[in-house]
Order: structure tokens, then C-alpha cells, then sequence
């Protein structure tokens, strides 16, 4: 199996129980995740050989977020042990027309003032295959993105092949400010993943006339802009999902992808998904599994479907963690989304 490094930042989860609303809870269920460690999650429990590379402090909570990763057979030797505190984010799930709620509070977590030399680069990426990050880890402070930067560079003097979940949040930094860096980064990216919003936001491209509410996909418009994308920065693939939210609670679930090489254009099958359990890591299942089909020598289409598949799953089990196995994604992939009771 391939050796993925992923890296970014592992946060506190605490969200409300059964659907309550902030002002309602008493207390909060307890998870860990974050963008890149759900990634790594992923691929781990496929069978591959996936490291996550962080930051946390070194206390009881930072051990506890470590542990969580160790759970899913994730290494962890070169996560370093520094900083103030491990970020927090809280979840307000939502139903039905009502929709989710997401209050951060990560400022001046270990991850947004660690440097590159808390981090020894090359011992990380010998032997390495992949290199996955987000547009989430340079967006957590200034720190943060020049230590993106470092480890890119380090993984392209490696031969590493790199992947991006463009991923834009709005409440860590502007869109103007998140051009300013991402663009810079996509240099080194040899796989782009994103969807509508985060390639508008992000890195300038809007597809067409699509709106993602009422379910109009105008497919032709991702097609074009794969292809300006694939000019600009030579991408080997640009990916996206497809989020058709018809409520929170029941959402139309597919993706696209283009091939560089061959010029061709791909629309996966399309899920209807509901009622929805967890869509929180729901874009980082999906990267998971389309690195995992690419890792696993499938052709760009089958790994579109096998990462569709996958996310799909995500989508009805609590917490960040996509903890399916790669049997349960290729039974959906394969046609089967009976639901029926395995005995």
C-alpha cells in the first residue's frame, strides 16, 4: 500500500446533541477531527500507510486528539508538541430547512504559531507517495501558510505527488486574501479538488450559471472551467463535487472530474442522500476515497466513484470520521444501496 502524509490542524469537536439547537444544549458530544486528519483517517482504514502531520499542545487534550487519530491506525510520530492550546470548534446540527452552525475557536492554537523547524521535513516525506493538505491550513494565520509552503516544497524535492481540498472558510479569512495565497501554492498541486464555491473564492473561476439550491448543475460550465484551471497551473486532474442541498436533511450528492492527460470530462452516478446523519467531513470522505482510487491504480473515472461512494457513506455516520470499510464503499459503488440488514 502507498504512503500518504496528510497535514493541518486536528480540532476539538463538541457539538449539540440530537439535533439541539446551542441555546438548548447542556452538554455537548465529544469528537475529533479536521480537514487533513479525516483524510488520513480515510486512507488509513483502506489499507493505506497514512501519517498526519500537526501540531498540539503538550497536554491531556492534545494526547486525547493524538489517541483519536492512533484509534483509526493514523501515525503520528511527527506531529511535534507545542504551542498554547488545541482548537475548538462547535457544532450546531441541523434539520430539515434548518441548517447547521459551526462556532470557531482556534485562535492561537498550537498548529497557527508552529514553524518549520518543528518539523523535520525530510524524515517526513522519505519514502512518500502522496501529500494531501487543504485551503483550511494556510487560512489559520500567516505562520500557518508559509509552513504550507515549506512542507510543498519538500514534498515536490521528494518526487511526492500533492493533492488540494481548496476548502474556503469564510470565517478564517477573506476571499481576496485567500487568492493572494492559494494561488501562489497551486504551483506545486498536481490534483485539485474543490467545489463551486471553493474555485470561485478561492482561486477566481465560477462555473457557469449552477445553483446549487435549486439542483441546476450546468455541468458544461465545470468542464470549462476544469479546462482554464488545467491551462493555468497544469493540473494533472481537477475535481469537484456536486452538493445539490435540497434541506439540510436530504441533499443530492455527485461529482465531476477532468483529466488533463486526455482531455476527457466525467460525471459520477448521483446519490440521493436522507435522511442526512453527519455531513461534517463529508468533502474530506469524498478526497479521501478519490485519492484511495487513484493510490490504488484505478482509472480517473472509477476513482471519482469510488470517492463519491465513500462520501456518500460519511454522510450517514456521527462524528468527522469516515469509518467505513473500503468493502462497504465498493458494495455502493458496485450498484448495491439497498440498506439491507448484513447477517
Amino acid at each position: 500500500m502507498a504512503k500518504v502524509i496528510t497535514m493541518g490542524e486536528i480540532m476539538l469537536r463538541l457539538s449539540t446533541p440530537d439535533f439541539e439547537k446551542f441555546i438548548q444544549a447542556d452538554e455537548f458530544d465529544i469528537n475529533y477531527g479536521g480537514g487533513e486528519a479525516n483524510v488520513a483517517v480515510s486512507l488509513a482504514n483502506y489499507g493505506h500507510d497514512a501519517e498526519f502531520v500537526t501540531a498540539v499542545p503538550n497536554n491531556e487534550i492534545g494526547e486525547c486528539a493524538v489517541a483519536a487519530l492512533r484509534k483509526y491506525n493514523v501515525g503520528t510520530k511527527h506531529i511535534a508538541k507545542c504551542g498554547e492550546r488545541l482548537g475548538i470548534y462547535f457544532l450546531e446540527s441541523g434539520s430539515s430547512m434548518r441548517p447547521s452552525k459551526v462556532v470557531y475557536d482556534r485562535a492561537h492554537s498550537s498548529i497557527s504559531t508552529a514553524t518549520a523547524a518543528d518539523f523535520d521535513f525530510d524524515a517526513i516525506f522519505e519514502g512518500a507517495d502522496w501529500f494531501h493538505f487543504t485551503g483550511i491550513t494556510p487560512a489559520v494565520s500567516d505562520a500557518a501558510a508559509v509552513l504550507t509552503e515549506e512542507a510543498l516544497k519538500a514534498a515536490k524535492k521528494h518526487g511526492v505527488k500533492v493533492s488540494v481540498d481548496l476548502n474556503f472558510r469564510k470565517k478564517l479569512w477573506s476571499s481576496e486574501k485567500a487568492q493572494k495565497v492559494m494561488k501562489n501554492l497551486m504551483q506545486y498541486v498536481d490534483v485539485c479538488i474543490g467545489n463551486e464555491e471553493d474555485a470561485e473564492l478561492v482561486l477566481g473561476y465560477k462555473p457557469g450559471k449552477t445553483d446549487v439550491t435549486s439542483g441546476d448543475l450546468e455541468l458544461a460550465g465545470y468542464k470549462s472551467i476544469f479546462e482554464q484551471m488545467v491551462a493555468d497551473y497544469n493540473f494533472e486532474y481537477c475535481v469537484s463535487s456536486l452538493r445539490v442541498s435540497h434541506s439540510a436533511s436530504d441533499n443530492g450528492w455527485s461529482a465531476c472530474i477532468y483529466s488533463r492527460d486526455t482531455k476527457e470530462f466525467y460525471h459520477s452516478k448521483e446519490y440521493s442522500i436522507h435522511p442526512i446523519v453527519d455531513r461534517v467531513g463529508g468533502g474530506d470522505s469524498f478526497a479521501g476515497g478519490v485519492i484511495c482510487g487513484m493510490l490504488d491504480g484505478k482509472d480517473f473515472k472509477a476513482a471519482l466513484e469510488f470517492g463519491v461512494a465513500a462520501s456518500a457513506l460519511k454522510h450517514t455516520i456521527p462524528g468527522d470520521f469516515n469509518l467505513v470499510s473500503r468493502k462497504e464503499v465498493e458494495t455502493l459503488a458496485g450498484g448495491d444501496a439497498s440498506g439491507r440488514v448484513q447477517r
